[in-house]
């Protein structure tokens, strides 16, 4: 009978390492569960390949699982399963229910999937396991903690109202940002038709007067020139430029996200881009705060779910979406491996407020540390709905003094050669 090296997490979240015969992983995986243990790591000794605790058993196994399911998807999937589970359905027929109920894509392919491999013997999470881009880790989790204790109908609705709340919160900050992103674009594309379609017909006009011009006016011509794509090489002579101004303002939106894209594919280079985006004015504390709302609201329910606390980090940290948090978390993971509290290490790192550590601080002394998450993250949700809306407030007078002065200048620039023909005509 071949032999399974295993890591796994105890009830208390001390991490296990052992061994035990079995004659398959999928069978190493139930006595493992039978001792009480949560397996993260199942592999047969002298194998080659890990196998991840949450995708190995099951007949699914050996089938790819399907593609990646939108968010609004799996929220609203969420709800109605936790419905029907509450309504004392049976899992398989709720899952067939929801499967016929979907239109064709991956998520009723992937409800295909688990009603398969539910039907032949698997449990729900390790089910939804075998669809990874359509179900996280999160999810997995916690629905295997669900099954283990029972309450699989409870922490559907959790989970549930756990996906609401991130989703109305994205959906705030995203539609308060909005207005002030279609002002901005309308703004700069009556800006650049003023320069690439008007400018040049005065230029042409002052061209005719023979007059010295002006030194804002010379800089706006210089700057229209650009933007159509042709530089002067002597009076009256120009040759046209290799990339005119015009392409390069469209291009370079898409190669700095291009270039933001490659450099966090590196996790260094995301590391430094998420310290960046913490240090811009106003922007930065709302996404300090949307960072802090998320990991402990997640880290809240899975507490809450009865996951393990370290493996509870663990999930957080890799759903958290931000490299600064993710190494915040990875220091309170080790120190509380070691023995340590929560709040000290979170303390230390110094990404979070004051608050937020005195409150995780009385959490543990009073065995209510999910309770004091969710409470923290529900207050940072009402902060960062606030502080979108002042910054909304803050950015209409800003673009419209901004818009003032870039058309003052224009209109200031194009009269002054102007003024200087009337005073000459005049003799003044």
């Amino acid at each position: 009978m071949p032999t399974f090296q295993y890591e796994a997490m105890t009830a208390a979240g001390q991490e296990v390492k052992d061994e035990l015969d079995a004659n398959t992983s999928e069978e190493a995986i139930t006595k493992i569960r039978n001792l009480g243990y949560f397996p993260t790591k199942v592999r047969q000794k002298g194998g080659k390949k890990p196998a991840a605790a949450a995708s190995m058993a099951g007949p699914g196994s050996k089938r790819r699982g399907g593609g990646k399911v939108s968010v609004k998807q799996l929220t609203q999937f969420t709800r109605q399963l936790s419905t029907l589970m509450d309504a004392g359905l049976p899992i398989l027929r709720s899952i067939r229910i929801l499967e016929q109920q979907q239109k064709p894509g991956n998520l009723r392919v992937c409800l295909r999937h688990i009603s398969e491999d539910v039907e032949g013997g698997s449990t729900l999470s390790e089910a939804m396991a075998h669809n990874p881009k359509a179900f996280d880790r999160l999810f997995t989790n916690m629905i295997a903690a669900g099954e283990a204790g029972g309450v699989l109908d409870v922490i559907l609705q959790r989970l549930a109202e756990f996906m609401e709340k991130t989703q109305r919160l994205k959906r705030k900050v995203i539609g308060a940002m909005i207005y002030p992103a279609a002002v901005v674009s309308f703004a700069l594309l009556i800006v650049s038709g003023i320069m690439y379609f008007v400018v040049p017909k005065f230029k042409t006009i002052f061209g005719d007067f023979g007059t010295e011009l002006p030194g804002p006016t010379v800089f706006l011509m210089a700057t229209s020139d650009w933007m159509v794509g042709r530089r002067e090489i002597a009076k009256d002579k120009y040759e046209d430029m290799a990339v005119p101004g015009w392409a390069i303002m469209i291009l370079t939106p898409f190669l700095l996200i291009a270039t933001f894209k490659i450099v966090g594919q590196f996790k260094k280079g995301k590391y430094v881009l998420d310290v960046v985006k913490l240090k811009i004015p106003v922007l930065g504390a709302i996404l300090a705060k949307t960072a802090v709302a998320r990991f402990t609201r997640t880290l809240g329910t899975l507490i809450a779910a009865g996951v393990p606390i370290l493996e509870a980090i663990t999930i957080t940290k890799d759903t958290s979406g931000n490299e600064v948090f993710v190494r915040a978390l990875g220091r309170v993971h080790d120190s509380i491996r070691e023995g340590d509290s929560f709040a000290n290490p979170l303390r230390a790192s110094k990404v979070v407020d004051g608050i937020v550590v005195n409150m995780v601080d009385v959490g543990e002394e009073t065995g209510d540390l999910d309770k004091m998450l969710i409470k923290v993250a529900d207050n940072y949700d009402e902060e960062i709905e606030t502080m979108v809306a002042g910054l909304v407030s803050l950015l209409e007078p800003i673009m419209v003094i901004f818009l003032g002065v870039v058309i003052g200048f224009i209109v200031i620039s194009l009269f002054l050669p102007l003024v200087s023909l009337i005073n000459n005509l005049t003799g003044g």
